[in-house]
């Protein structure tokens, strides 16, 4: 690997910055946590650093979105996982924080608030101005390595992934080891026809890796489902109302630009699951009237893209097909997966919400790769290379010079 990892260095005694992702899904009526994946794939490094005076950093959700909250329920789960003491500050780079980290000692977890709650953390910057922001002025003089273990904001440039590792000695966690070194593998391998099946609600992130994945031969097929297929059956006018999402008609317009430039490659639903006072009614997409909200797929629709999996060389599932944390719509996104798992393709499934899916359905052994990582994998899988490895790959080729 052109990076370095834990292997590299002396941990006994150093202050290290680890940058997790336990970005978890939160349910909405309760604030409560309710799924604790990203945190249980956090504790392999966390262990790891055992002898080490350990700062943990994540960030949780985006703000002004239900999910953007502190840290203190994640410093909860940490101390059950490891039966340990977690030191929790509602702080980030303040005058609190910043003595925390002081009086650590050996041995010592300490976990800060939401990243994000720092306003420079929501925007991207390139390595050198990220490395001139408070955060990493004020934090970096009071750590002597930084581990980068979050791969699911791998494709994100933001002080935390890319400006530590430009001014301190920086090596990849486990986590993002493991994928690299998996992800490779697995590239080498893969074999046309490329399958997508693409849903989640982060449309315009998704849009642009589309492109990118079709036109480096990594898309012979893209399945819609979810709210980017609902983005796209807009575009082709079989939605005829607004679907009431952000930047709508700057989507739509891109969805439509793309159908138009490869039109033999989208595949949108059929028919689609509506929420009518509760309940689950299922429509064909031309019986749709204003005002119906789309929850899920139809049974025709998963049947339709079950066929088209089946004959796959390589599988690419990222994003759940609907609500499916509401039984009632967890339909397509079960059927999807389990089409995904009996297929003899080579089958990766991406983001925290699918994994968590894959769990419960107990279909992990039948899938070769597995990732919490959403976005971050999707951009990996077109071939351009993330601002996280290749801060690692630019810290490593510093310190082996030093």
């Amino acid at each position: 690997m052109k990076v370095l990892t834990l292997d590299d260095f002396d941990l006994k005694g150093k202050t290290v910055f680890l940058r997790v992702d336990m970005n978890c899904p939160i349910d909405s009526n309760t604030m409560e946590i309710s799924g604790t994946k990203r945190i249980e794939e956090a504790i392999e490094t966390i262990k790891a650093l055992d002898q080490a005076k350990l700062v943990i950093a994540s960030h949780q959700g985006r703000v002004g979105n239900n999910d953007y909250t502190g840290m203190d329920k994640h410093a909860k789960v940490l101390e059950t996982m490891l039966n340990k003491k977690i030191k929790y500050v509602e702080d980030v780079i303040g005058q609190t924080a910043q003595e925390e980290i002081k009086q650590l000692k050996d041995g010592d977890i300490l976990l800060l608030d939401n990243l994000r709650l720092c306003a420079e953390e929501n925007y991207e910057f390139s390595p050198e101005d990220a490395a001139q922001t408070i955060m990493v002025k004020r934090l970096a003089k009071l750590f002597d390595l930084c581990v980068l273990d979050s791969f699911p904001s791998a494709h994100r440039s933001h002080p935390s992934i890319v400006g530590f590792p430009h001014v301190l000695p920086a090596c990849a966690g486990r986590i993002v080891e493991r994928e690299v070194r998996n992800l490779d593998e697995i590239m080498t391998v893969a074999k046309a026809p490329h399958v997508i099946v693409l849903g989640g609600s982060k449309v315009p992130d998704r849009l642009e890796a589309i492109k990118m994945l079709i036109k480096n031969g990594r898309a012979d097929h893209v399945l819609l489902t979810g709210l980017i297929g609902n983005v796209f059956m807009r575009a082709q006018a079989r939605v005829k109302y607004s679907l009431g999402i952000k930047r709508e008609e700057e989507v739509v317009a891109k969805a439509h630009t793309l159908i138009g430039e490869y039109p033999d490659v989208f595949t949108t639903p059929v028919d689609v699951a509506i929420d009518k006072d509760g309940q689950r009614i299922e429509l064909d997409v031309r019986e749709l009237q204003s005002g119906d909200k789309i929850y899920d797929l139809g049974p025709k629709t998963v049947e339709h893209y079950s066929k088209i999996i089946s004959s796959a060389g390589t599988v690419f599932i990222s994003g759940p097909a609907g609500f499916f944390e509401k039984e009632n719509f967890s339909f397509g996104t079960r059927g999807l997966l389990e089409s995904v798992a009996s297929s003899m393709a080579t089958t990766l499934v991406s983001g925290g919400h699918l994994t968590t899916a894959l769990k419960e359905q107990g279909l992990e052994e039948k899938i070769n790769h597995i990732s919490t990582a959403g976005g971050a994998l999707v951009l990996y899988l077109t071939g351009d290379k993330l601002p996280m490895i290749k801060a690692l790959e630019t810290a490593a080729t510093k310190y082996r010079s030093q």
